[in-house]
């Protein structure tokens, strides 16, 4: 006695090779990736678990380890500060100053380019970190 065979296709896809193809995409890209140097003043910020991206242009202070200070990349000394704050605050609607200082500046000079700011109309000051791999 012959039994009817019933043809069934079996429509299984097999993952193992696409996830080969994306693994392999992703280490292309990764490989492949330009990374993108920040040009300017070197200078090494303290890290923190806690600190934010910023995207926006803002206001920024930048202070050396040889304690010299850039107001967006310009030079500028301790005396021109306030002045030149005043005029860069006249031009904004808010009043933020991101403060990137070296890691070797000394707290005292931190705090006093603080002070000038908040005396020269600074609404809110922000202390620029690196995030810090746990």
């Amino acid at each position: 006695m012959q039994f009817k065979r019933s043809r069934t296709l079996s429509t299984r896809l097999d993952v193992a090779p696409m996830a080969d193809v994306v693994f392999l995409l992703l280490i292309f890209f990764m490989l492949s990736t330009s990374f993108v140097v920040q040009p300017g003043i070197q200078i090494k910020l303290p890290k923190a678990v806690t600190s934010e991206i910023q995207l926006k242009k803002d206001l920024i202070l930048t202070i050396t380890a040889e304690n010299i200070l850039f107001l967006n990349e310009e030079l500028i000394t301790l005396d021109e500060l306030g002045e030149a704050l005043q005029a860069a605050f006249a031009q904004r609607k808010d009043r933020i100053l991101i403060i990137k200082a070296d890691q070797e500046v000394k707290h005292g000079m931190v705090v006093q380019a603080m002070d000038i700011a908040k005396m020269n109309g600074a609404d809110r000051l922000v202390i620029a970190t690196e995030p810090k791999l746990l």
